[in-house]
């Protein structure tokens, strides 16, 4: 099978996992930093806050507000940019630095904003939490984020060692990912689909109650320019031969 480079557009990362439209995001993340003051002596401006800190949490929830706090300085966070996203959700790795250096494992969240992965039951930190009011004190395991630039290594399936991965079509026009050193295809894994609403889409079976998926894909309704008296004479194939006035705006 012949594989061809071909240039496009950096490619979009995986989606959330909690599969919330893009419009709910951006409107938990808008901020008002500057609003003019109502008036015709005063112009019209407002500024919205631009500048964000990521960390491991999304940006819908009340940690990610706390972080960000409207009036609040944040500095920049200085990410390197990546053209080829090549990891995701479900996918083995080896982590590359610290004391689990050698060790492979799954991949189960990603911060894209961050460039971070973390993965599961490596490069991890233990610390208390609870002891007070009537909580008992324990320690929990957390793992911490790692680099996909040079912290991890995709692992190649055919002989289970790490490697890069890069992007290429097959002759029949399907985008793969493949090993830069064996040329194997290293497919995507299907946790990578799965959100927090559905899982993937090939291991659902239809359940009685369930409409089936051919009635459900079937269009039903078509937009016409139309009233729908118009529409209701059209189909009983009454004709309007009347001419109404015309009627001017000034």
């Amino acid at each position: 099978m012949n594989f061809t480079r071909v240039l496009f557009a950096p490619r979009k990362l995986p989606k959330e996992f909690s599969n919330f439209p893009q419009r709910y995001i951006d409107r938990c993340k808008e901020q008002i930093e500057y609003k003019s003051e109502k008036g015709p002596q005063f112009r019209d401006i407002t500024l919205k806050r631009e500048v964000f800190t990521y960390g491991m949490h999304r940006p819908w929830t009340k940690e990610f507000y706390e972080a960000n706090y409207p009036g609040k300085r944040i500095e920049k966070d200085v990410v390197e940019p990546i053209k080829e996203w090549t990891i995701y959700r479900g996918d083995t790795v080896e982590v590359l630095i610290g004391k689990d250096k050698g060790k492979q494992g799954v991949v189960n969240y990603i911060v894209p904003e961050r460039n971070w992965v973390t993965v599961e039951g490596l490069n991890c930190e233990y610390k208390y939490v609870g002891g007070g009011r009537g909580i008992p004190k324990s320690m929990v395991k957390e793992e911490k984020p790692l680099l996909v630039t040079n912290e991890v290594a995709l692992i190649d399936p055919a002989d289970r060692k790490p490697t890069k991965a890069v992007w290429r079509f097959t002759d029949e026009g399907e985008e793969v990912r493949v090993s830069v050193r064996t040329g194997r295809i290293i497919p995507i894994p299907d946790e990578s689909k799965e959100t927090h609403d559905y899982k993937v889409q090939k291991y659902y079976v239809e359940q009685p109650k369930d409409t089936p998926a051919a009635e459900a894909e079937k269009i039903t309704f078509r937009p016409k320019l139309k009233t729908f008296e118009q529409e209701i004479m059209e189909n009983m194939g009454i004709k309007e031969n009347r001419v109404p006035c015309k009627t001017y705006w000034y």
